[in-house]
């Protein structure tokens, strides 16, 4: 095998398109396939069918330089690739807390029949413990050439996703062979030389390694949100106790900012499968912490509800709602989960006519969430307004100024729930500005 292998990438979702632009921005032959027509069809165009900052513009570079192309055909990819990166959605099963698996199993099984001899296969989906294993069998069962599995998780955050992938903080290479590390080595080869790191696990540990890392984070988000609730309690304030804290370098400060806590498409459907899958091997109490993870979480957007109508007098009736984010996360268009949304859906139900503004989101949330009123802006989100809440961390709203705000309100109340504006200079100019976990 040259140390310059072509590669495939099976699904071009979110993290599929990204690995294929960015491993033909490496330097290597890429091939991306999705099932969806398309798909295949925008991005053969260069256009990205999310937000993604950088990516679109690395998207129409490596089109034009013929390293990178898509495609609809498993014949294609079968005859094209020496290393196969899976990179299929996991979510979680509808009613469930488990992982669908039906995605992962079909893109796998239809890609058998047309490996090439010595192939390999590369999971990158986020899976439960046992899935490679299980794959493994399989391939070994099912295919008519020598062909192994290997498993490689991403690591990818939403709005990072171009820098994580070219110059990750580290690669897990979970394999059953000396050839199948040197696949990966030299499928990263240009990573590895920046250097990073590379740790080498059987599949078991690779497997468990970002859900581990994902519940590690998720109980550090739920961990500060919890001490947020006793601030409230005890008239403290959060965002001063998380700095005292993240001075001390065992905790460090990272993932210790209080407020309406975590969404998205990974974190909470990830501890919900690690969960299932530890009931499902018998170890479910090691993970028994994981239900109040997710009910901490969960709860910050009630209390958010309940502060806003705390802060309106005590009912919504009649009163005009400005929400600014949809975005589960600024930098991104993802509503999958999002806190933002979930309270203003809340609150309209409870009698408010809530207009959405977000940077980014604003068609995605608006394919789910039609009842609610969308603007183009945070200004005319705000016009006539009786209240406003800052519900995603964009820079946009960060920087807004509260006396051009002012202007257009019916009143000036702001409930931050991101803890992230200026109460000093809010309340300045003349605003009511009250926030979670802090008086």
């Amino acid at each position: 095998m040259s140390a310059r292998p072509r590669l495939t990438v099976i699904g071009t979702g979110y993290l599929g398109a990204t690995h294929a632009v960015c491993m033909a921005e490496l330097g290597f032959e890429v091939l991306g396939l999705d099932v969806e027509q398309s798909k295949v069809d925008r991005l053969a165009k260069g256009e990205v069918p999310f937000f993604e900052p950088g990516l679109p513009e690395l998207l129409r570079k490596n089109l034009d330089t013929g390293r990178l192309r898509f495609t609809t055909s498993y014949e294609e990819v079968g005859a094209f690739g020496d290393v196969h990166f899976l990179c299929v959605g996991t979510p979680q099963k509808k009613g469930e807390m488990a992982a669908d698996m039906a995605y992962v199993d079909a893109a796998f099984t239809s890609l058998i029949p047309h490996l090439r001899e010595g192939a390999l296969i590369a999971g990158k989906s986020t899976v439960p413990a046992g899935t490679a294993e299980r794959l493994a069998a399989q391939l070994e069962r099912d295919s008519t050439v020598s062909a192994e599995l290997a498993w490689n998780p991403e690591f990818l955050r939403e709005g990072f996703a171009v820098e994580d992938t070219l110059t990750p903080d580290r690669l897990v290479f979970g394999v059953q062979s000396a050839r199948a590390e040197q696949l990966l080595r030299d499928a990263f080869a240009p990573v590895i030389d920046i250097p990073t790191p590379v740790v080498v696990t059987d599949f078991a540990t690779a497997q468990l390694v970002k859900v581990a890392a994902n519940a590690f984070l998720a109980t550090k988000i739920s961990f500060i949100n919890a001490m947020a609730e006793v601030c409230e309690a005890t008239g403290g304030d959060v965002t001063l106790l998380s700095k005292a804290l993240s001075h001390d370098t065992r905790i460090g400060g990272r993932f210790l900012h209080a407020g309406l806590g975590f969404g998205g498409g990974c974190l909470p459907k990830d501890i919900r499968a690690f969960m299932a899958r530890a009931g499902e091997l018998g170890v479910d109490q090691a993970l028994s912490f994981l239900k109040e993870v997710d009910a901490i979480n969960l709860r910050r957007r009630a209390r958010m509800v309940d502060l806003a109508r705390e802060v309106a007098g005590g009912s919504f009736g009649g009163m005009k709602v400005a929400v600014l984010g949809a975005a589960f996360k600024p930098n991104s268009d993802d509503i999958r989960d999002s806190p933002a949304l979930d309270v203003a859906a809340t609150i309209q139900k409870q009698g408010a006519a809530v207009c959405v503004y977000d940077p980014q989101a604003m068609d995605n949330a608006r394919n789910l969430h039609p009842e609610l009123g969308y603007r183009e802006s945070a200004i005319e989100a705000a016009r006539g307004a009786d209240l406003v809440l800052h519900l995603t961390e964009w820079a946009e709203f960060r920087q807004m100024d509260p006396n051009i705000l002012g202007e257009v309100v019916a009143g000036k109340h702001i409930v931050d729930g991101r803890n992230a504006l200026d109460p000093v200079a809010w309340r300045a100019a003349g605003w009511t500005y009250r926030a979670l976990g802090r008086p």
